[in-house]
């Protein structure tokens, strides 16, 4: 089965290395924050410093000023930085003691660095110097000198806080935000993507589409879908779940909740309890014996119930289980982002009781699937990630020997698929490998899709059987998919790929009919009922705007179709189309308009 080769059709871009990509650019963001925290020093003389990393996209470093920093505050430490890196001083390692460095630190007082000496580990201890003004502890890696920093390829972003060691018991800090890159074309590069960002921003478009809100009153990472929200959820939903019932897959419903030891038996409750809501117990003596009821993380420890139900037959695999089963997860406060990071979810979930014969090809129907909705969702620049354990940790459950065999199933499938991938060596769920697609969008950011995992482990904890063709009892093996992911996140990168523009199929409202005066409502009213009784979504503007505002707002909207309707539409029976994709296309007769509105709808293409 050859796998659809799906290629990025965006124009060539400047490429950004992540500092994790690029030596050169980790030695660059390193010193570059060195030389910020320098001339913050040299600017605010009461300022301490703590802890200054690099991070993918550039540097910050955490300072403990009694004053706020403000955007004036950030224009003159740039200013100050420039002045510093033009000094050409050299960047010096020195290797000293524990004791000394302790020394120096008490003779500059600075304390948040003492603490961090206390938590180095082995001797020597490093610190680098710039010039002979100023010195931090540091492991590096630095540039030689700060004439190897550009003054014109880096910027100060933004101000945040941010406790002490991340722990709000301990004193607030204020962090600075910088990036830094080899030329001043890759910085402008970035600053370009970080505008589009903002102009493609999910929290921003939803908002103005109407699509999803958030409420305060409800808590953070719960989001309420409005009723066009809800359009764009159902019509994904129904889409796969048409998918679905094509490949045999059998729909089921599940509570949200369970008692906690269901969650014990699956290894949730000792290896993801941080990520669970806490336990609802009836008394304190329940709490006490963890007896009682939790919020679920995930769907399948109630499909195994299903399928445990009653004692299978070979005949009866595979079981595929399917299930749009909302699941909550304990996220922190700050980890929380929009549609792309919430506390309940949707999974488009669904388990899959098989053979060890049938592992193969169950798997490779699975990866055919998500590839098919891909396609229809136009995600076409992605590659595949093999999610394996890390032998060094301890937070998987199984033996070495099911590990193996689950891995070998993965890899043998991607294989034959031709499929391009690479290996993520800790990035296993704790109960099995998994196939994990990381899809690049508009702006070259990665996340995470669909996914596929493979597990002998499940099935053992919870002692499922079929009986064999020998009439032995066997364990059948479980294939975990969710070809979404969640249709928060989904959706989310849906609107910022298509920058709220949805193709006609997806779109809350399809058609937009434009009277150009109050006496042509009845036929634009007429055709919108002809059209809605086709199933599609269309509605008339009444709002008796002239035609040139009436256009502006169906834009402004993004409704992919616009039908002005006059005097000639009327007489002639036709309207006048507009177009997002294609702009003014002219007069065409209602009935043409419907039957192409009807194909394109059904085909997921344009009008």
């Amino acid at each position: 089965m050859p796998a659809e080769k799906l290629v990025s059709n965006q124009p060539e871009k400047i490429y950004l290395p992540k500092t994790s990509e690029s030596e050169t650019l980790k030695k660059i963001r390193h010193t570059t924050s060195h030389v910020m925290a320098m001339a913050v020093q040299r600017l605010f003389p009461k300022a301490q410093v703590t802890i200054g990393p690099w991070i993918e996209n550039g540097f910050y470093y955490d300072f403990d000023s009694p004053e706020p920093f403000t955007e004036k505050d950030l224009k003159a430490i740039k200013k100050e930085m420039i002045k510093i890196i033009n000094r050409k001083l050299p960047v010096i390692r020195e290797e000293v003691s524990r004791e000394e460095a302790e020394r120096r630190i008490q003779a500059i007082n600075e304390p948040y660095k003492l603490e961090i000496l206390n938590d180095i580990k082995g001797d020597p201890i490093t610190i680098y110097h710039l010039g002979d003004q100023w010195w931090d502890l540091c492991a590096g890696p630095h540039v030689e000198n700060t004439a190897d920093l550009k003054p014109d390829a880096f910027d100060l972003e933004s101000v945040a806080g941010a406790y002490w060691r991340g722990d709000e018991t301990k004193a607030q800090l204020q962090r600075i935000y910088g990036t830094a890159w080899e030329s001043p074309e890759q910085l402008a590069e970035y600053k370009r993507r970080k505008e589009e960002a903002l102009r493609r921003d999910h929290r921003k478009l939803g908002k103005e589409l109407g699509l999803f809100i958030f409420a305060d009153p409800v808590g953070p990472g719960l989001p309420l879908w409005t009723p066009k929200g809800t359009v764009v959820r159902s019509l994904l939903e129904d889409f796969l779940k048409r998918e679905q019932l094509k490949r045999g897959y059998l729909p089921v419903v599940t509570p949200h909740i369970a008692r906690v030891d269901l969650f014990k038996i699956s290894g949730h409750w000792q290896k993801y309890q941080e990520d669970m809501f806490p336990l609802m117990a009836e008394d304190e003596q329940s709490a006490q014996h963890e007896q009682g009821f939790v919020l679920k993380p995930m769907n399948c420890p109630f499909h195994i119930q299903i399928y445990k139900s009653e004692l299978r037959s070979y005949r009866e695999l595979p079981m595929r289980l399917a299930e749009f089963g909302t699941v909550y997860r304990f996220e922190q406060s700050g980890e929380l982002g929009g549609l792309t990071r919430v506390r309940g979810f949707t999974v488009d979930d669904s388990h899959l009781f098989v053979t060890p014969e049938q592992l193969d090809q169950e798997f490779l129907n699975v990866v055919d699937l998500i590839l098919s909705v891909f396609k229809s969702l136009q995600l076409k620049n992605f590659r595949a990630r093999l999610s394996f354990r890390d032998p060094e940790s301890d937070k998987y459950i199984g033996s070495d020997e099911a590990w193996d065999k689950a891995e070998s199933a993965i890899r043998r499938a991607v294989e034959t698929l031709g499929l391009p991938y690479f290996e993520g060596i800790g990035e296993a769920a704790f109960y099995g490998p998994k196939l994990d697609f990381i899809f690049q969008d508009v702006l070259d950011r990665e996340w995470q899709l669909g996914t596929v995992q493979v597990d002998y482990n499940l099935p053992e904890r919870f002692g499922l059987e079929y009986v064999g063709e020998d009439g032995t009892r066997q364990r059948p093996v479980m294939i975990h998919r969710a070809p979404f992911g969640s249709l928060e996140r989904l959706i989310g990168i849906l609107i910022e790929e298509y920058a709220g523009d949805f193709p006609l199929w997806l779109a809350p409202t399809q058609v937009r009919l434009l009277p150009v005066a109050e006496e042509f409502l009845p036929f634009a009213r007429q055709v919108a009922n002809q059209m809605q009784a086709l199933g599609l979504r269309a509605e008339v503007d009444t709002s008796g705007d002239r035609l040139g505002k009436l256009i502006r707002n169906a834009e402004k909207d993004k409704i992919p179709v616009m039908a002005v309707v006059g005097a000639k539409e009327v007489e002639s029976d036709a309207l006048s189309i507009r177009t997002r994709a294609s702009g003014e296309l002219g007069s065409i007769p209602v009935a043409e308009v419907l039957e192409r509105l009807k194909t394109a709808n059904e085909n997921h293409s344009t009008f």
